[in-house]
């Protein structure tokens, strides 16, 4: 038996691993391993059956230690009211599926605030919670008043029709439903001009018994049914694309729509004065009660837009912190369907001990966020500020929490700076507002003559330093945290001497605030460098440095790829997928490693998310069967989001991509192709050449789902497809499927 050595070095960032060019014939193969899969193969065995029953009621929250035992569905039934529920112990939320997140909170998450609000009068009651998912209203209703579920939280309109069937609690805010069409069409004055107007909406929602009820007023008025499988979002999108005329949509929801775009618009009311409430069975008379007591006292209004600059005391009153910030890859950002950031995480656990409920704020530039702090838009900025002698009037900083320092970027082919004065005739690009603007002044008031230019004020330290990569910008300044995470994503660029003294950041309250001054103080004089902090930091500034050497080999007489090329193959057929292409895929998540742990906390050889797990119904993903199977059933749910208007080879590399980075950031990457004039249904050259345009915030801040690495999901699709193609030169023909990238043009 003959071997090839083959030594791949990878570092991970984002869940994606850069790697060294692979030659078509080299196929990376794991090393003796199998003494350990002959340790895990009773295991296996059993995890065959580790998938959940079939069920629409999937309890997801399980917190079982048995790490093999089949997760349970539904627990048990309970019709009772809230005396009931306390013998429970458990607060049973009904909600619709999970998914990745619907789109970056920049205001605040509907979903999110109504499940925080819940677990608030469940802790008041001592209880705990749990989400039961339903997959559309009318099997969340069955759910409640069959007793699979306690109450019902989804922005839910309480309409007439649906009094019939459940209970509401009280209101938790007003909204209207607004008419929606692209936004070159004109406003409606007066309701007759709806008059043989096409509008299309879900039969499930509120708004078709609002059309159905001006169809009995208005001649002609048209309702077009679409799938309960389109979200309000989705079916907007259509209507900014023409395929539709016209939808509707909740205020509430529409306001964080136009956070991110603008090409529809409100045209016409079509009603007002709307109740948005929780539902509950008609006979929870005590849970209503009290339910209605904490809407109250806790002066609940969702969406409601808020000005205020209360101090701690009176957000505690509201229960609310509202954390102004950036989406950046420092600060906040979507990934997997998780929400993540460094500053997101200290401010979560701020919040998180003061009892109080996170809402991230996003202005448009950074400028902004002081004006959106001093007029009492927000309560703190968290976003890598550095602190100065004179913070901006009306404002102050707390305690550092992070020290950086200023480094000088320049291209890595750039072997001309050594020290300051080299800057000598050279261009130094940095934004005007930041703090590196004025250690630049400083250099030159010292005699250096160089350039220095103003960057666009929207504009973040990423994007400059990127296009010095590109050329575009022939130097910038930048802080040391964000360099380094630069430096892992790209060999466009280098860092050559450090600029000025070693800075300081802080958050930025209010000055009136004495109260929030001193609970950020004390927070992180108690956590900075402690456990939470260095875990926090650790993660998002050192764990995906990490260079790892895999030694590997291969062997060219069997025509096999893994140790775990049986079982790819079963799931593969289960789910209709290549397994050479899985198996390329496993390479790349774990290099066939069942025990790899990514720093966002992906485990297995799949690389599985363990919310995800549990939701697809795998506990042990540190189990070799149970991550394959898991990873491949997320594979195919990924596939089947995607249009079948799509061809298969594409929507397998869209898949692939979703699975790296999250479905949503995909459906970004093909709006954008389409501004561009590319063909947002075919990956490479088209989708993947539009996908690195959303870490630019001209693309970013108009995505739902927001900034994104996104140079990371195409790498990834690329590997894959290099070593899948290598992989079927090496094994026999009777092992060969359909080969994916057939005619594929990159």
């Amino acid at each position: 038996m003959n071997f090839l050595p083959l030594i791949v070095i990878f570092s991970l960032f984002l869940g994606c691993n850069k790697t060294q060019p692979q030659t078509s014939n080299t196929i990376p193969i794991v090393q003796n391993q199998q003494s350990e899969l002959n340790q895990k193969k009773s295991t296996s065995q059993k995890n065959e059956n580790s998938e959940k029953s079939p069920t629409n009621a999937k309890n997801l929250d399980s917190n079982k230690n048995n790490t093999n035992e089949k997760p349970k569905t539904v627990e048990y039934i309970e019709k009772g009211d809230l005396t009931s529920i306390k013998e429970r112990k458990k607060l049973r939320i009904i909600v619709p599926p999970k998914r990745d997140v619907d789109f970056l909170p920049r205001f605040g998450s509907l979903a999110n605030q109504e499940y925080e609000l819940l677990k608030d009068f469940a802790k008041e009651q001592g209880l705990k919670t749990q989400r039961i998912y339903a997959s559309n209203f009318d099997e969340m209703v069955q759910f409640l008043l069959n007793g699979k579920g306690d109450i019902i939280a989804v922005n839910l309109t309480a309409t007439d029709e649906r009094k019939e069937k459940i209970a509401f609690s009280a209101s938790l805010t007003k909204i209207k439903e607004f008419l929606i069409a692209k936004s070159d069409k004109t406003l409606l004055t007066k309701k007759e001009e709806l008059k043989g107007l096409k509008i299309a909406v879900r039969k499930s929602s509120s708004y078709f018994k609002t059309l159905t009820d001006l169809q009995k007023e208005i001649e002609n008025l048209e309702i077009i049914e679409v799938p309960d499988t389109l979200d309000t979002e989705q079916i907007i999108h259509k209507v900014s694309k023409g395929e539709y005329d016209y939808t509707v949509c909740d205020s509430n929801l529409f306001d964080s729509i136009t956070k991110y775009r603008s090409d529809v618009k409100e045209v016409f009311t079509l009603a007002e004065n709307k109740s948005i409430a929780w539902g509950l069975r008609p006979s929870s008379t005590e849970f209503k009660k009290e339910l209605d007591n904490f809407i109250t006292l806790n002066h609940v209004d969702l969406w409601v837009p808020r000005t205020y600059k209360d101090d701690l005391s009176g957000l505690k009153k509201k229960r609310v912190l509202r954390f102004i910030t950036r989406n950046n890859s420092t600060t906040y950002f979507l990934y997997r369907g998780q929400l993540m950031g460094f500053e997101y995480e200290l401010a979560k656990e701020f919040a998180k001990q003061h009892d109080l409920r996170l809402e991230i704020v996003i202005p448009q530039t950074r400028k902004e966020m002081f004006d959106y702090l001093k007029e009492g838009k927000g309560d703190i900025i968290g976003a890598s500020v550095t602190i100065t002698d004179s913070p901006i009037e009306g404002t102050t900083f707390g305690r550092l929490y992070n020290k950086v320092s200023e480094l000088l970027i320049t291209r890595a082919d750039d072997n001309t700076l050594n020290k300051p004065e080299d800057l000598k005739g050279r261009k130094v690009v940095v934004r005007k507002s930041s703090s590196y603007w004025k250690t630049l002044e400083k250099l030159k008031n010292d005699g250096v003559d160089f350039e220095l230019i103003a960057a666009p004020e929207g504009m973040e330290t990423e994007e400059i330093i990127k296009k010095v990569g590109l050329g575009e910008y022939d130097l910038t300044l930048a802080d040391s945290h964000i360099v380094m995470i630069e430096m892992i994503l790209s060999d466009k660029i280098k860092s050559v001497f450090t600029l000025g003294e070693e800075r300081e950041h802080g958050w930025v309250i209010r000055a009136e605030n004495k109260e929030l001054l001193e609970a950020i103080d004390n927070f992180f004089k108690k956590e900075y460098k402690g456990l939470i902090y260095n875990m926090t930091y650790n993660k998002y500034f050192k764990n995906q440095r990490k260079i790892q050497l895999i030694s590997t080999q291969r062997s060219d007489k069997t025509g096999s790829i893994s140790l775990y090329d049986d079982l790819v193959k079963k799931y593969a057929k289960k789910y209709n997928f290549d397994w050479v292409l899985i198996t390329a895929q496993m390479y790349k998540e774990s290099q066939f490693n069942p025990n790899a742990k990514s720093w966002v906390g992906a485990l297995g050889l799949m690389q599985v998310m363990p919310q995800t797990g549990k939701e697809l119904g795998f506990e042990n993903l540190y189990d070799p069967e149970a991550s394959l199977h898991a990873g491949v059933k997320y594979m195919s749910r990924m596939r089947d989001r995607f249009s079948k208007d799509i061809p298969t080879k594409d929507r397998v590399w869209f898949a692939l991509a979703s699975y790296n980075c999250g479905y949503g950031h995909v459906l970004d990457a093909q709006r954008v192709a389409e501004m561009e004039g590319l063909n947002p249904n075919k990956w490479f050259g088209n989708v993947a050449k539009a996908m690195p345009l959303l870490s630019i915030p001209k693309y970013s801040k108009k995505a739902r789902h927001g900034y994104c690495r996104c140079e990371e999901p195409v790498d990834y699709v690329s590997k894959i497809k290099t070593f899948y193609e290598a992989y079927l030169k090496n094994i026999p023909q009777d092992e060969k499927t359909v080969d994916t990238t057939e005619n594929e043009d990159e």
